[in-house]
């Protein structure tokens, strides 16, 4: 008993040297950084892409197929809406096996120029898989959705080069190979971690993925196929400019989820780009107008919707990277440029661009990939302090390339399987009642 208070005494200094280093181990926790969240999903990204989605769909079915059989001739409507229907559902299940794989994944030693099969019939993808993950936090399948609604369109606005005159089994054949062979490796090149991305050309949703691509080959279709039957002394009026305009608005609205949604966020740079967008197509539209009024006496309607959508193609590779001022001028040199090209420079080389596929989307995208360089804005998209038109040109010139080449060789193996045209009585009949049986009342 006499000992307590010594036994006391001897343990205050243990108790306070257990206090201490409690207190430093509680300290060290504080102080210890927290580590990283892992990504989660964004409901807003996901909710703004998935409505991105249906609107780039929207501009295939109905928008192009409605834009393009407005300008046709009767007796090719029904042919032609069947061009964009078809290409929408053969480009899908492509997409689906092959395509996206071809374009997204990592291809190894040869991913500066094409991905590879890891993603073949979607491998890997899950429910749980995020697309840039700690950025965009969006589901890999509604970006892979995404993305394929971009494949659809490019095909579908070739068949506007060639209309009223390819056989419809060609037209298959011809589209799911360009698909795989220059679509997909041009979409790796820019947006897949190819060579263009890394040198940094800049394509904000599609300038020369989807519209210089596209244009390009509708040209190399247009020459290799020849005119139409009739070209030059046959009336080819369009049928229904009506069903032309409520296309060219469908697309109009539609390009809102191309740009905008290109961003693959709900955020500040997805509202510029919505803006640019507006401007520049509205300011096209005018300018294609005017400069058709000065030149020809009259502002007709086929011109004003023409102008929209090549405003609409100018500002694509540009959206995300130029303020609105940027966007109004790129809108004016497509509509007056793309005006040119589509009425006088087309009537003078003799070529049969039958709706102007290379004149709008292959100039336009041409005239917005190089502006590009010259109105990138590091305020809207820091990526824009590197911008050169020096770089926007080896993309240009890259892409024009491999998607004429390409598309020669595709055209010729296609015409040694199953032939390219109908015959010259079943043109004149037209290609509704001789590829397809019906015809419209």
């Amino acid at each position: 008993m006499n000992n307590l208070p010594s036994l006391k005494r001897a343990a205050m200094p243990l108790a306070a040297l257990a206090a201490l280093l409690a207190a430093t181990v509680a300290y060290a926790q504080e102080a210890a950084p927290a580590a990283a969240p892992a990504p989660t999903l964004d409901t807003g990204n996901t909710a703004w892409m998935l409505t991105s989605t249906a609107l780039v769909l929207m501009m295939t079915i109905p928008g192009l197929a409605l834009f393009y059989a407005g300008m046709v001739r009767k007796k090719n409507l029904l042919a032609t809406v069947m061009q964009s229907f078809a290409i929408c559902c053969l480009v899908t299940v492509l997409w689906f096996v092959a395509g996206y794989s071809l374009a997204f994944s990592d291809g190894g030693s040869l991913n500066a120029y094409v991905g590879g099969f890891s993603k073949v019939l979607f491998q890997g993808i899950t429910v749980s898989s995020l697309w840039a993950p700690g950025v965009a936090n969006i589901p890999e399948f509604v970006f892979a959705m995404f993305q394929m609604t971009f494949a659809i369109i490019t095909p579908a606005l070739i068949a506007g080069a060639f209309a009223e005159r390819m056989k419809f089994s060609a037209l298959l054949l011809f589209s799911g190979l360009w698909l795989l062979v220059v679509y997909a490796p041009v979409a790796h090149w820019v947006w897949g971690g190819g060579f263009l991305g890394s040198a940094g050309v800049l394509d904000f949703a599609g300038g020369t993925v989807v519209h210089i691509n596209a244009g390009v080959a509708g040209l190399v279709c247009a020459l290799v196929l020849g005119k139409r039957e009739g070209y030059g002394s046959v009336n080819m009026a369009p049928f229904n400019l009506v069903y032309a305009v409520i296309g060219a608005a469908l697309l109009w609205v539609g390009w809102f989820g191309f740009n905008a949604g290109s961003e693959l966020a709900a955020d500040g740079l997805a509202g510029a780009a919505m803006v640019n967008t507006q401007v520049a197509a509205a300011a096209a539209g005018l300018a294609w107008m005017f400069t058709e009024w000065l030149v020809a006496k009259k502002p007709s309607v086929l011109g004003i919707i023409s102008g929209v959508v090549a405003g609409l193609v100018a500002v694509t590779p540009a959206s995300g990277f130029v303020n609105p001022t940027g966007a109004f001028v790129i809108g004016i040199a497509a509509g007056i440029i793309c005006y040119f090209a589509a009425v006088k420079i087309k009537h003078a080389l003799g070529y049969d661009d039958s709706l102007d596929a290379f004149g709008v989307h292959g100039i336009g995208g041409i005239v917005g990939a190089l502006l590009t360089g010259v109105f990138a804005d590091p305020a809207i998209n820091a990526l824009g302090k590197d911008a050169s038109v020096l770089k926007q040109l080896y993309g240009i010139v890259f892409t024009i390339v491999w998607a004429a080449v390409a598309t020669f060789v595709i055209l010729y193996v296609v015409k040694a399987l199953v032939g390219l045209r109908p015959s010259k009585q079943e043109e004149i009949e037209g290609l509704d009642v001789t590829q397809h049986g019906e015809v419209v009342q």
